[in-house]
C-alpha cells in the first residue's frame, strides 16, 4: 500500500526532555517556559545498538502492541529508471523467506491473532504487526525474517506485477491521489519528489529480481531501520531481540554506496487535465513550505488549522467558527475543502485541496486567497487560540491506539532522532501568537509563486499569472 502521509507533523529540536521533565531553551517566550514541570507519562526508551539498529519503544501496560520496522527509504531515493522499486519490494517482503512460504506466514500471523500491514511513502517503508502483548517477540521475529531473507521469487515478481498495476488503475479512479502525484509533479519537477510512489507502467514491467536485490542491499541494512514499539512492550526484550535477530545478511553488498538526498528545487507552475465529462473538479493549490525539523513548521500547522477543512455533511451555515467554512457553506461554493501541511527532509508543501462544481471555482478561489492574505496581517488572537486547540485535540486524538503511538514514534525517530513528547509539543504550540502567523504568513505565503494541480472540468480556474498575482494583496 502506497501513502502520501498528508498528515500534519510535529518538529523541533530546541526542547529537550529527561527523566519526564520538559526543559525549554530560553529562546522561546515565557508561555512556554510556564509548561515546563515535572510530567507523568510512558517514557520513550531509545537504545542504538553496534551496527548502527535503533530501538525505541514507549510502554503504557497494555495487554496489546503494536511492534514494527521504520526505513528511511521511499520513493526520493529513486532515479527515473527505478522509480517505483521502492513500492515493489514492499509487496515483495510478504512472499517468503527460505524459513516460511507465503502461507506458511499467513497461517503464522492468523494463528497468533495478530495483523501484519505495510506502506511506502516517499521517504519511510513501513512494516508492522499488531499483537497481544505475549506475542511480541513472534512479531518481532516474523518481521525481521521477511525483512532480512525475502527471497524474491522470480515468480512471485511476475505474479506481483499485474497486482501492482491493478492498484495503480485503482488510484487513478482516486481523483483526489491522482491530484496530489499532479502537484507533486508539478512542484518538484525534475527532482525525485517529483515522481510517484507507484512508478509508472514501464518501470513495473521492467524491473527484475537484481534491481530490486540491489535496492534492498543499499536501504535495508540495519544503519536505516528504527525497531518501534508501543503499548505491552518492554524495551530491554525489544533491545536482546534486536541484537538477536537483525544481524547484517551475509549476502548483503556493504560496498554500494548509499544515494544521499539531494535538496528537491521548488517550481512555482501549473499542470491541468482538463475533462469536462467529470461532474465536479478537483484542485490543489500550494506554496512550499519547510521541513520537518524546522523551527517554522509549528507556527505553519497553526497556520493550516486556520484555514481549516470543511465538506457539505457538516453543515453548520453561519454558525461555522472557521472563516472560510462559512462563507464555502452559505454561498454553496465547493462539496468539500481541507488544508494541508506536507513535510519532507528538506522541503515541504502548504496549501488547499477543493472540490467544487465547475462554475464555483473562481469564487471560492478568491475566497481561498483572500484568506491566505488574511494570515500575513488581519488574523485575530482569539482565531489563533481557537486554532491552537484543535490543532492540539487533533493531533491527541491520533495518539489514542497502541498502532498510532507506535506510529508516532517511528516517524519521529526517522524524522528527528528522538521522540517529542505530547506535553512539549503542547508547549510549542501553546507558544505561537497571532503575530507568529502574521510573520509566517509574509514569509512564505505572501508574494510567493504556488504550485497548482487540477482534474476535471476545470476552464474556470484562473490563468497561472493572475492566480499569482493573486499571492500580493494590499496588506494594511
Amino acid at each position: 500500500m502506497a501513502s502520501r502521509l498528508l498528515t500534519v507533523q510535529a518538529p523541533l529540536k530546541v526542547l529537550s526532555y529527561k527523566s519526564g521533565v520538559v526543559q525549554v531553551s530560553k529562546c522561546w517566550r515565557s508561555t512556554a517556559a510556564s509548561c515546563a514541570a515535572q510530567v507523568s507519562f510512558p517514557e520513550t526508551k531509545v537504545t542504538t545498538l553496534e551496527n548502527g539498529m535503533r530501538i525505541a519503544t514507549e510502554d503504557n501496560g497494555s495487554l496489546t502492541a503494536t511492534v514494527g520496522l521504520w526505513i528511511d527509504a521511499g520513493s526520493r531515493w529513486e532515479t527515473p529508471k527505478n522509480n517505483g522499486v521502492a513500492h515493489f519490494v514492499e509487496h515483495m517482503i510478504f512472499k517468503g523467506t527460505p524459513s516460511r512460504s507465503q502461507l506458511d506466514l499467513e497461517l503464522e500471523i492468523e494463528n497468533i491473532g495478530a495483523h501484519l500491514n505495510a506502506y511506502t511513502s516517499r521517504e519511510q517503508t513501513v512494516f508492522y504487526a499488531k499483537s497481544l502483548k505475549g506475542d511480541v517477540p513472534k512479531a518481532v521475529e516474523i518481521l525481521a525474517d521477511i525483512i532480512q531473507n525475502s527471497e524474491l521469487g522470480e515468480k512471485e515478481i511476475e505474479r506481483e506485477r499485474g497486482v501492482i498495476l491493478r492498484e495503480m488503475q485503482e488510484v487513478e479512479t482516486n481523483l483526489q491521489e491522482v491530484v496530489f502525484d499532479y502537484l507533486h509533479a508539478t512542484a518538484y519537477q525534475g527532482t525525485p519528489l517529483g515522481q510517484t510512489i507507484l512508478g509508472p507502467t514501464e518501470n513495473i514491467n521492467s524491473l527484475k529480481r537484481k534491481d530490486l536485490k540491489e535496492y534492498v542491499d543499499i536501504f535495508y541494512r540495519p544503519s536505516r531501520l528504527v525497531l518501534a514499539g508501543a503499548g505491552g512492550v518492554n524495551h530491554d526484550e525489544m533491545v536482546e531481540l534486536a541484537k538477536k535477530l537483525f544481524k547484517n545478511p551475509t549476502d548483503m553488498k556493504f560496498e554500494a554506496e548509499v544515494p544521499h538526498y539531494e535538496h528537491c528545487r521548488f517550481t512555482g507552475s501549473e499542470i491541468k487535465a482538463r475533462d469536462d465529462s467529470l461532474p465536479l473538479a478537483h484542485i490543489a493549490i500550494a506554496v512550499e513550505s519547510c521541513g520537518w525539523a524546522d523551527a517554522d513548521n509549528i507556527p505553519l500547522m497553526v497556520a493550516n488549522t486556520l484555514i481549516g477543512s470543511w465538506d457539505r455533511s457538516q453543515g453548520g451555515g453561519n454558525n461555522n467558527a472557521n472563516r472560510l467554512a462559512r462563507v464555502a457553506d452559505t454561498e454553496n461554493l465547493v462539496h468539500s475543502f481541507q488544508s494541508f501541511n506536507t513535510c519532507y527532509k528538506d522541503t515541504g508543501l502548504w496549501g488547499a485541496y477543493f472540490v467544487c462544481d465547475k462554475m464555483k471555482i473562481l469564487e471560492f478561489t478568491y475566497h481561498l486567497q483572500e484568506e491566505w492574505m488574511r494570515l500575513c496581517a488581519s488574523v485575530t488572537e482569539a482565531e489563533v487560540e481557537r486554532a491552537k486547540n484543535v490543532l492540539k485535540t487533533n493531533m491527541f486524538l491520533q495518539l489514542d491506539t497502541t498502532t498510532q503511538v507506535c506510529e508516532d514514534i517511528g516517524r519521529q525517530m526517522l524524522c528527528y532522532n528522538r521522540r517529542i513528547p505530547p506535553h512539549e509539543l503542547e508547549a510549542r504550540i501553546n507558544d505561537v501568537s497571532a503575530k507568529d502567523i502574521h510573520n509566517i504568513a509574509m514569509k512564505y505565503l505572501f508574494d510567493r509563486c504556488p504550485a497548482v494541480a487540477a482534474v476535471g472540468p476545470v476552464e474556470q480556474l484562473l490563468d497561472y499569472n493572475r492566480l499569482r498575482a493573486a499571492m500580493r494583496w494590499v496588506v494594511l
